[in-house]
């Protein structure tokens, strides 16, 4: 059920991300993600944080993704992996640990006007 959330990383951002080598510096975005998830768990795309086809994405995805996200628990930690710099702008990397004892490592940046483009899991921790 976790799968579903991989679909809201557009596979141009995923191709774009492989040219560019990883910066060392630390996270940004671990505020935002936070919020995006926990809004996700209970039912509600973040329009605030998300850019419009981001947001199209999510509002396709809730019903499935809420129940899978809420299934793992509240946040417990999140650790900075990486960040890559894009031609569309940043793309941070975290491991986000749930009090189910889940682990998924999660994308978000290439922001515009403070909306996010890409949000979304590329596996498991």
């Amino acid at each position: 059920t976790v799968m579903l959330i991989q679909t809201m990383l557009a596979g141009v951002a995923a191709a774009a991300l492989m040219g560019f080598p990883a910066m060392a510096q630390d996270g940004q975005y671990s505020e935002q993600l936070n919020r995006i998830v926990t809004e996700a768990a209970s039912g509600t795309c973040l329009e605030a944080l998300m850019g419009p086809s981001l947001l199209d994405a999510c509002n396709g995805q809730i019903e499935g993704m809420a129940p899978a996200l809420r299934a793992m628990g509240a946040i417990e930690s999140m650790t900075f992996v990486s960040a890559q710099d894009t031609p569309e702008g940043r793309v941070e990397t975290w491991s986000v640990k749930f009090a189910g004892g889940q682990t998924l490592i999660w994308v978000i940046g290439q922001m515009q006007d403070g909306k996010f483009a890409t949000v979304g899991v590329t596996g498991q921790g």
